[in-house]
């Protein structure tokens, strides 16, 4: 995309930044009728939510954002001050519906609660006092005999023992942020690990006393959290996909601080140059519409294809598509064998343990596909209810959403190593339905459109990153890359390219 084009486009989003609901680009909201919303805030995390000092009234970002949702979605914000300590296991039990109070999308969280959507980026920092001048950054400090505060269970706290190298005997933490703020102002501690947002909360009402260093530690997204099964989550993220979309969302974010980040449109960034560097890519070559052969080139083709020339062309890198099967490719990216995979791979804390996601670049729904004449069934239900067998790839998350589907009776399930040899089961009859996410789906459908379609149903939503070995120095610039086509409105050229309607990771 040229720089003019560029242009144009950042002016138009500024033209779109109104306030709030008197702008909305987007479309029809659901309607919760005057639902009420329970909400647990700190109301001692300043920009998220804090007490006013005059009036005794909570406000920051967060009621400013539950408020518009709300006001979008008709429900009532009842807000519920909570210790940090518990918070999150709390909207687990269901004693809240929701939590914004500035939470890191965690895979070990996800396990107890769901997230929304990322809303923002935030960057580990350290917080000293404004007079300090024994170190000026985190080596110096580590080098040195200092004691570092955080808050009890925060990714702060990790971000801490991970700068120290795992020393925790250098590490105070305290059940309350503004505890470890006031033991910093006195002298009790040397530094803090705080992320930026907060940080710059907390140096804006005490800018005579602290400031923050310069050295990014750790690099974060953030998400509001609701007890798992929770149906806010899609409303709530749809409410945020239209307040990005209309600019309320940029206009809370200036008004408490907060620069949008990759979560968010950001204005033209500089990009670093990797020198022309080759990258290897794994791909499948049979995953339409992420990667496939062009029946008549013979050539590969498909969204991964356009994603990761892109990304390469900002960043001056150099693609080296590579086929190989899905059975045995995060593992061969897991060994270095290769240096990125997208692929339509699902973001899962197993596979966390073993490779390095992108941040989120699209969502995608599991569904059934059917063949076109399909009449026994019409979605799960009656699928389930029947004596009927669908397929599903190997060791994907389709076969965990049939598993699901079917309560853990796998013996209605057949993998097959090649999920282009499962739609071909599907269309002889060797299987009655396949488990397929709604963006492959689409793409098999749009190949034989005269043969298979997609039931309605939707099974389970899950997003997608891209995969690096782990420690890999990509991660940040593909991240960084992502960013900018996704401000620019290049990621929304490749989505309508291959039928992908841009999901909450990206803008509608």
């Amino acid at each position: 995309m040229s720089t003019g084009k560029r242009v144009i486009l950042f002016v138009l989003l500024l033209l779109l930044a109104l306030p709030f609901s008197s702008v909305l680009a987007h479309g029809e909201l659901p309607d919760l009728e005057g639902r009420v919303i329970t909400v647990a805030v700190e109301n001692a995390y300043p920009p998220f939510n804090v007490l006013n000092e005059e009036t005794g009234e909570g406000e920051g970002w967060d009621y400013d954002t539950l408020g518009e949702i709300c006001a979008r979605l008709n429900c009532v914000p009842e807000y519920i001050e909570t210790s940090w300590e518990g918070l999150i296991v709390a909207v687990s039990n269901g004693e809240y519906d929701v939590s914004a109070n500035g939470i890191t999308i965690l895979a070990e969280r996800a396990e107890i609660v769901d997230f929304s959507q990322c809303y923002h980026d935030v960057v580990q920092r350290m917080m000293v006092r404004l007079d300090e001048d024994r170190f000026s950054g985190a080596e110096e400090f580590v080098a040195g005999d200092y004691v570092v505060g955080t808050q009890v269970a925060t990714t702060n706290y990790i971000a801490a023992v991970e700068m120290l190298g795992g020393d925790e005997s250098r590490i105070v933490s305290y059940g309350d942020f503004g505890l470890a703020v006031q033991a910093l102002m006195t002298g009790d501690i040397d530094a803090m690990v705080v992320d930026d947002v907060a940080g710059q909360g907390y140096v804006g009402l005490n800018a005579d006393r602290i400031k923050l260093l310069s050295d990014d530690l750790i690099k974060q997204q953030l998400g509001m959290i609701f007890p798992q099964g929770s149906e806010l989550v899609e409303p709530f993220n749809t409410a945020l996909d239209s307040m990005m979309a209309d600019g309320a969302m940029k206009v809370i974010n200036d008004r408490w601080g907060m620069t949008t980040g990759p979560c968010g449109v950001q204005e033209d960034m500089a990009l670093p140059d990797l020198g022309g560097r080759a990258v290897t890519v794994a791909v499948e070559n049979a995953y339409p519409p992420f990667n496939v052969l062009n029946e008549e080139t013979g050539e590969g083709e498909g969204w991964d294809y356009d994603t990761l020339g892109e990304i390469c062309a900002r960043l001056n890198c150099v693609p080296e598509y590579i086929e190989t099967s899905w059975e045995g490719l995060i593992v061969a990216v897991s060994n270095g064998e290769y240096d990125v995979s997208a692929n339509g791979i699902t973001i899962l804390a197993e596979r966390a343990e073993i490779v390095d996601f992108s941040q989120c670049y699209h969502d995608v729904v599991q569904r059934m596909m059917v063949r076109l004449d399909e009449d026994r069934f019409s979605g799960a239900e009656e699928f389930v209810a029947g004596d009927y067998v669908v397929g599903t790839q190997v060791a994907t998350t389709n076969y965990i959403a049939a598993v699901e589907m079917l309560g853990g009776d796998e013996s209605r399930i057949v993998s097959y190593g090649d999920f282009g040899l499962a739609v071909q089961a599907l269309m002889t009859g060797d299987i009655d339905a396949m488990v397929v996410d709604d963006v492959a789906g689409q793409g098999y459908v749009g190949l034989n459109a005269d043969r298979i379609k997609l039931l309605s149903d939707d099974l389970i939503k899950q997003q997608l990153g891209m995969i690096f070995p782990q420690g890999s120095d990509l991660v940040e610039l593909f991240n960084m890359a992502l960013d900018s086509m996704m401000a620019d409105g290049a990621m929304k050229v490749i989505n309508d390219t291959w039928g992908m309607t841009t999901g909450p990771c990206g803008q509608d």
